[in-house]
C-alpha cells in the first residue's frame, strides 16, 4: 500500500516496531502483506475451517450444515469488511486485513461453548481464553519456520490480537496498572514482548474488531433462519431488520423468499459499515490526531459505531440470544460437547500416552502440573470439531461398552 495514500494516524510499514527475531524484508511485500500470507499458510488457519460458529460440525455424514458459518468462512468475511472500512478511512489496509485473519486462530473446537468448558477445566492452571490462545499459536505453537517457533508476525499484528476487545489493563490513579489477572498465554507473550496492554490499539486493529461485529451481527441473522430457529416475521418487530425487510417490499414486491432475504441483510449490513465509516471520519475531524500513538492514547476508540446504531444492535443481540445462541436446540448440543471435553481433557491430562507420539515426550517433560496442563490444552485446543468427536469417541468406547452392557 502506497504510504502517500494513507492518512497521518496510519500504521506505516517503515515505522513498524519490527519482529521478535529480527529478518531481512520481503522484496515484494510489506511486513503486514507477509504477516498476512503467513497466517493464512499456518496450520491452525486451516483448521477453521471444521471449527463451529454456532451450530457444532457433525461427522461428515449429515450435510444440512454444510451452509452455516465456520470460524473460517466468519474470518475470511471479517477480512473483507475489514479492508473496505480501513480503505475508506485511508489506513493500512494490509494490517487489518492480517489482524481480521489472526483474530479467531485461537478458538477451540465447538466455538464458545469450547471455550466456556476449557476455561473452566483449565481453572486451577491460569484459565484460557481464545484471543490470547491465538498469540500462542502465532508466538510458539506454529513449528513451520528454522529460526524460530511460531510465525514471527510484526508487534503490531501482535498487538491488534492482544487487544482485539481494547486495552487489556487498566492504570490507577497513581498510574500503577490495575486489572484481574492476566489470562496466562497472554502473560507469557507479554513477559516475551510488551504488547502496551494498557493502551488502545491501532486504528487498523479497531477496524479488525468492529469487522468482527459486523459480521457475525449479519451471518448469525442468516443462518438463524437458515436453521429455522425464527422466521422473517419474528424478526419484523426488530431495528435495521423490521425497516429493511419493509424497504425490500416496496422496491421488489412479491420477491422470491430467499431473494428477499438476502436483499434485506444485506441492506442491514450495509447501514453498520457506513455508520462505522461515518462516526469515525466525523471523530477523526474533531480530534485531528497526528500519529498512531495518538489514536493509541485516546480515552476510546475511535473506530466504533454511533450510539443509536449500538443502542440498536443490542436490541438485536438479545433477540439472537434468546432465539438463537440459548434455543432447546443450540442448549442440547452446548451441553453434549460440554460433556465430552469434560471427559476428554481428563483423559490426556492424566495419561500423556493417550497424546500423539510427537506430543508425548513434551508431556512427560513438563516441569510442572501447569505446564503439562498447557500443553494439553493446546492439543485439545487446536482440535477441529470432527476430530475432538472422534477422539472422545475413541478414547471413551471402551467405558461406555461397559456402561452399556452393565
Amino acid at each position: 500500500m502506497d504510504p502517500a495514500r494513507t492518512a497521518p494516524y496510519a500504521c506505516q510499514p517503515a515505522e513498524s516496531r519490527g519482529r521478535l527475531h529480527a529478518e531481512e524484508l520481503s522484496t515484494f511485500r510489506s511486513p503486514w502483506q507477509r504477516d498476512r500470507d503467513r497466517i493464512i499458510h499456518s496450520s491452525a488457519f486451516r483448521r477453521l475451517k471444521h471449527k463451529t460458529q454456532v451450530f457444532v460440525e457433525q461427522d461428515g455424514e449429515d450435510y444440512r450444515g454444510d451452509y452455516y458459518r465456520t470460524r473460517l468462512t466468519h474470518t475470511i468475511e471479517v477480512a473483507q469488511v475489514a479492508r473496505t472500512i480501513a480503505g475508506a478511512l485511508n489506513l493500512n489496509t494490509d494490517l487489518a486485513e492480517a489482524v481480521a485473519l489472526a483474530h479467531d486462530l485461537g478458538h477451540p473446537p465447538f466455538g464458545h461453548t469450547g471455550e466456556d468448558a476449557l476455561a473452566a477445566l483449565m481453572a486451577p492452571w491460569g484459565g484460557f481464553d481464545h484471543n490470547a490462545q491465538a498469540l500462542r499459536i502465532v508466538t510458539r505453537l506454529e513449528r513451520h519456520y528454522a529460526g524460530f517457533d511460531g510465525l514471527n508476525l510484526t508487534w503490531e499484528t501482535l498487538e491488534g490480537i492482544a487487544k482485539h476487545n481494547g486495552p487489556v489493563v487498566g492504570t490507577s490513579a497513581t498510574g500503577g496498572p490495575v486489572s484481574p489477572p492476566l489470562p496466562y498465554a497472554l502473560a507469557e507473550v507479554n513477559a516475551g514482548w510488551d504488547l502496551a496492554l494498557d493502551t488502545h490499539a491501532s486504528a487498523e486493529a479497531q477496524v479488525a474488531a468492529v469487522a468482527d461485529d459486523v459480521a457475525y451481527n449479519h451471518h448469525d441473522l442468516h443462518d438463524g433462519l437458515r436453521a429455522g430457529l425464527f422466521t422473517e416475521n419474528d424478526l419484523a418487530e426488530l431495528p435495521l431488520i423490521g425497516p429493511a425487510f419493509a424497504e425490500v417490499d416496496r422496491l421488489h414486491p412479491g420477491l422470491a423468499p430467499m431473494r428477499r432475504r438476502h436483499e434485506a441483510l444485506r441492506r442491514v449490513f450495509g447501514v453498520m459499515v457506513e455508520d462505522v465509516i461515518a462516526v469515525a471520519q466525523n471523530r477523526l475531524t474533531a480530534l485531528q490526531p497526528t500519529s498512531v500513538e495518538d489514536i493509541r492514547s485516546l480515552d476510546g476508540p475511535i473506530i466504533r459505531f454511533s450510539k443509536p446504531l449500538f443502542q440498536n444492535l443490542r436490541a438485536i443481540k438479545s433477540f439472537l440470544f434468546t432465539r438463537m445462541y440459548r434455543a432447546p436446540s443450540v442448549m442440547e448440543e452446548r451441553a453434549r460437547v460440554t460433556e465430552m471435553l469434560q471427559e476428554l481433557f481428563p483423559l490426556l491430562m492424566n495419561d500423556p500416552d493417550l497424546l500423539p507420539p510427537d506430543w508425548q515426550a513434551e508431556a512427560r517433560a513438563a516441569p510442572t502440573e501447569t505446564a503439562r496442563a498447557r500443553l494439553v490444552l493446546d492439543y485439545v485446543a487446536g482440535m477441529t470439531d470432527r476430530f475432538a468427536i472422534a477422539e472422545w469417541m475413541r478414547l471413551t468406547s471402551d467405558r461406555r461398552r461397559e456402561g452399556g452392557s452393565s
